[in-house]
């Protein structure tokens, strides 16, 4: 697969306009459209398996979708790892209107075990990782956990499943790599 036969599913247009709003640079905006192109995937997947888990899929999109806003502040962030970008990244999309829960994966998709994270929180953490095929085993559990309560299944079997979802996603990394570099830092 060569990088242009790599298909990505649109992002949300209220996204795309916040990338506009702050002058978002092209590797931002490719990372963005990669993971949430990753989460678009991931939520056909857990809408197949566990239909009757109520998921909303416009907040995780749209979170997936500006999760790293905050690195226009923080430049630094990316081409090397910090956290700065998450609370400026949630601060940042409060101060352009969006309402707090949907501000709050810019702030939370690299901490999951805060109390009160949604499903809608943690599968933008999930698809953050797995784009990249890194697999988090304590995050990957908390998903689990949720999706069991959620769907009154065996965790057992929720977590087969779900391994079964991510693994083909996580094969694809090295091409969403590939198409992430090919674009500029600034």
């Amino acid at each position: 697969m060569t990088d242009r036969l790599l298909t990505l599913r649109p992002m949300p247009g209220r996204a795309l306009e916040l990338l506009d709003a702050v002058g978002a640079p092209p590797r931002l905006r490719a990372h963005l459209e990669l993971v949430h192109d990753v989460a678009d995937r991931l939520l056909d997947g857990i809408a197949t398996h566990w239909p009757a888990v109520a998921v909303d899929r416009t907040k995780v999109l749209f979170g997936a979708a500006v999760h790293d806003i905050g690195k226009v502040r923080h430049p630094e962030e990316l081409s090397a790892p910090g956290h700065l970008h998450e609370e400026a990244g949630y601060h940042l999309l409060l101060d352009l209107g969006v309402p707090e829960p949907d501000a709050r994966p810019a702030r939370t998709h690299a901490s999951w075990n805060l109390p009160g994270i949604t499903l809608e929180e943690l599968l933008v953490s999930l698809a953050d990782k797995i784009w990249k095929n890194s697999r988090r085993p304590d995050l990957e559990d908390l998903v689990t956990t949720h999706l069991a309560t959620a769907c009154g299944s065996p965790r057992w079997e929720v977590f087969l499943t779900l391994d079964d979802l991510l693994t083909p996603l996580g094969a694809t990394a090295d091409h969403r790599l590939t198409h992430q570099s090919a674009h500029r830092l600034t």
